[in-house]
């Protein structure tokens, strides 16, 4: 029997239709737009100034703080202002713009490193190269995987697990990537494993990616440390307290985090990071980023530099098709519709999505009939029309004391409600005009 989590969770239609197309290498814009805040946590403060030459991999904000990370340049040549633009969050955020150097075009090319599986650093050093290097959670969180792996001595860890889940319909950066990098990720996992000090790791796997299953269960055969879990297709299982219930049977508490219960989880594309990083000395200045729509002429996979206007991505699939009417970083649970194709990838764009008018139009949003659909799809066990209702009202308190806090945002809710009731967007503004008011009270 195929594990999962027991609470609440949807089915929408998987529509992964680049699942077979292998990633290709998207050409260095003419100009990059680095975000200095790609992160959880504080802003990377610039360190270089207009006219200055940059190479490639080289920091040019460094980390504000131990929530924060470096930036490097993706590219090679030279600053030609810092900017505010507006990002996939649809707010304007500082950046650094680069203009490609044309002579340097050649170091662009991805260079084809032999597999090294060798660990020679300790875990401090391997912890310090990652913070280092820039490497945050490459699944959607972002969060600075430096911070993950400093572990006080007075916590209890046993096991690593391993997100290869990407149950967002329509991604599959991450399942191509499992097929082309199995075994740089498995010397990935083992460099987490040795800097983590545990003796355990478990590759969570949703079992509609057979192929990929079976490439880590064939690589992984010599190596008893390592197990990999075939997981139910339900969507969220990719949830980091999803993910652990379902292979764990830990139940995450209710403002925790999996260390609380012994875990640690990383994403597999977070994982081939770390490889680099720790075998190849390359930090994140690139990654890969699924482009796909029912109505596109070539919904693709890329490797893409971080900073890539995203309307080259849409120009490289087939440009724009008539009748689209949304343009999502993302995919179509969680994602979020960007105002315009200029915003950049950053490293958490895991997929752009284009959607046609017939799939974006929603229903005519209807009164409440208390059927209780989103209570019993949502996998956190809140109250997602009561949650709407307290944000709608700006009783905001009352929704903290609701747990509005513990919504993951899935989006299974709005997926589900026959009333076509907004319920995550109300709930992410509940959510943010809460997170304010509590830092204001600190």
């Amino acid at each position: 029997m195929l594990k999962t989590f027991p609470k609440g969770g949807v089915h929408p239609p998987e529509n992964k239709l680049t699942s077979t197309k292998t990633i290709k290498r998207l050409p260095a814009p003419k100009v990059v737009y680095v975000p200095i805040s790609q992160h959880i946590g504080i802003p990377a403060e610039i360190i270089v100034d207009r006219k200055d030459k940059v190479e490639i991999g080289q920091v040019i904000a460094r980390s504000g703080g131990f929530v924060s990370s470096n930036i490097h340049a993706p590219v090679a040549g030279t600053v030609t202002k810092l900017d505010m633009i507006i990002d996939t969050s649809g707010y304007k955020k500082q950046c650094i713009v680069i203009r490609t150097d044309a002579k340097n075009e050649s170091n662009f090319e991805e260079i084809d490193f032999p597999l090294k599986k060798e660990i020679t650093l300790q875990p401090e050093e391997i912890v310090q190269r990652i913070s280092d290097f820039g490497i945050v959670g490459l699944g959607g969180a972002t969060f600075p995987s430096h911070v993950k792996l400093n572990i006080k001595e007075d916590r209890k860890l046993d096991c690593l697990i391993i997100n290869g889940v990407e149950c967002e319909p329509y991604l599959t950066a991450d399942h191509r990537l499992m097929l082309e990098k199995t075994k740089e990720i498995l010397v990935g996992i083992q460099i987490l494993m040795h800097a983590l000090r545990v003796d355990r790791a478990i590759i969570g796997i949703e079992n509609n990616k057979k192929d990929a299953i079976e490439a880590f269960k064939t690589l992984s055969v010599q190596e008893p440390r390592i197990q990999v879990a075939a997981l139910k297709v339900k969507y969220p299982q990719g949830g980091e307290k999803q993910l652990v219930r379902a292979l764990l049977n830990r139940e995450v508490p209710k403002n925790g985090l999996p260390l609380d219960v012994g875990v640690v989880v990383h994403n597999v594309g977070t994982v081939y990071a770390i490889y680099q990083a720790i075998q190849h000395n390359r930090p994140l200045m690139e990654r890969v980023v699924t482009v796909t729509g029912k109505k596109l002429e070539k919904p693709s996979n890329f490797w893409v530099k971080i900073g890539t206007p995203i309307k080259d991505l849409v120009e490289e699939v087939g440009g724009i098709p008539e009748g689209t009417r949304k343009i999502v970083s993302g995919g179509p649970m969680m994602g979020k519709a960007l105002k315009s194709t200029d915003v950049p990838v950053t490293k958490g764009t895991s997929g752009i999505l284009v959607i046609s008018e017939d799939e974006a139009s929603r229903g005519e949003p209807k009164n409440c009939i208390r059927c209780g659909e989103c209570v019993s799809v949502c996998p956190m066990g809140l109250e997602p029309h009561l949650l709407m209702n307290l944000s709608e009202k700006n009783m905001f308190e009352k929704a903290a004391q609701e747990d509005i806090m513990t919504c993951i945002e899935c989006g299974s809710c709005s997926y589900v409600c026959p009333s076509h009731r907004p319920l995550l967007d109300y709930i992410r503004f509940g959510k943010n005009i809460t997170k304010e008011l509590q830092s204001k009270k600190v």
